[in-house]
């Protein structure tokens, strides 16, 4: 059983984080992580102190629990530069603030990094709006390039065939054939995918949130940096950490909104995707580096999450996760591993780490910090 721990500062709560039924449990890293909670309350998503959050909890954690596996995510830059108006000079401090708490937790940690900017970020020009086609549209808040299309008519697709703003219409069977999807992987993929063009985003009937300043770039290629060798791809990345580790304490990096023109460190570009598709920084995205594979079908853009709503959602505390993905190093690794970000849900969902803190936050709304510890017999 995974353990959830919610710190909201004045109280904290566990519970079980499959079902989200509270529980009593003990023992010598429930406590380590009750403590490392009420020791580092979390400061908010735009707060100047969020990226040093993480760097510190990581530390701790090292300290106390002596990982040879590390996940960090710094993603306060990218909440920052999404929403707030900034010049570039304001940019590219934010940016250089990021890269100098980085080099402060490897000097302090001794650990070898793999540096990974997930991608950068560029103006929004403007909304693709999808709601009032005959079809049903399907994209999220996060997603800026893609969105699914179920049951169009014929002049849906005449109508966005000819859409200015428009990149291309994939069919269902082309992206199975591209990522070698069959049997499940089809269920929930739509029957089209739509992507737009560079700054632009889609708009549909479920598109409630703030309007973003500037949105996740169309990144073919993503910035890398480690002195363990040469990776082409993303899906290369798990066995570089694999063929290492036995010699290397290594902690994997993500840097959230950095992509290769803000990269502060010596890089290499890592292929992001394949041919016409690239990933966005999601799940997909996270999942095809931990897991050495192309991931698109665990969660497809625009897939109707709501057929498989029964009232009774597993995993209630991770969001729009309906289960724990497999096949994850933190999963696959004998060693001892850890992952801390402030980008919720996804440390502890995607990274198979024993233990796992993160902010736990919605829509920049700031309630609390979660932990989680996934293994307790390492």
């Amino acid at each position: 059983m995974s353990l959830a721990i919610v710190d909201a500062r004045e109280w904290q709560n566990m519970f079980d984080l499959r079902t989200g039924a509270k529980v009593e449990a003990g023992g010598t890293r429930v406590e380590m992580m009750k403590d490392v909670l009420k020791k580092f309350p979390y400061p908010g998503d735009m707060d100047p102190g969020s990226n040093r959050w993480v760097s510190d909890i990581a530390l701790d954690l090292i300290g106390a629990y002596h990982p040879r596996f590390v996940f960090l995510n710094y993603a306060r830059q990218y909440f920052s530069i999404r929403y707030s108006a900034m010049d570039e000079a304001e940019r590219k401090k934010m940016i250089r603030d990021v890269f100098a708490e980085v080099e402060r937790f490897i000097g302090e940690s001794g650990f070898t990094p793999i540096v990974v900017g997930r991608g950068g970020m560029t103006p929004l020009l403007e909304y693709i709006d999808l709601s009032k086609l005959d079809g049903l549209a399907i994209c999220t808040h996060w997603s800026a390039r893609y969105a699914g299309l179920h049951g169009p008519s014929s002049a849906d697709l005449v109508r966005l065939n000819a859409h200015p703003q428009i990149e291309m219409i994939v069919e269902r069977e082309a992206l199975l054939r591209l990522f070698d999807g069959g049997g499940e992987d089809a269920l929930r993929q739509p029957e089209y995918l739509l992507v737009a063009k560079k700054g632009y985003a889609f708009k549909t009937v479920s598109s409630v949130m703030r309007r973003p300043v500037m949105i996740h770039d169309a990144d073919d290629y993503i910035p890398l940096f480690t002195p363990l060798g040469e990776v082409n791809d993303i899906t290369a990345i798990r066995k570089l950490i694999e063929d290492n580790l036995r010699e290397h304490r290594i902690a994997l990096i993500f840097l959230e909104g950095v992509g290769i023109n803000e990269f502060l460190l010596p890089l290499a570009s890592c292929r992001n995707g394949k041919q016409w598709y690239c990933h966005e920084p999601g799940a997909a995205q996270y999942l095809s580096i931990t897991s050495g594979r192309h991931r698109i079908f665990d969660y497809p853009a625009g897939y109707r999450s709501f057929d498989e709503d029964s009232g009774e959602k597993e995993y209630p505390l991770s969001g729009y996760f309906t289960s724990l993905p497999r096949d994850t190093i933190g999963e696959g690794i004998a060693d001892r591993s850890i992952a801390v970000g402030n980008n919720s849900m996804f440390m502890h969902m995607v990274t198979g780490a024993d233990m796992c803190v993160e902010c736990f936050a919605r829509n920049l709304s700031n309630q609390g910090a979660l932990g989680v510890i996934h293994r307790q017999d390492k």
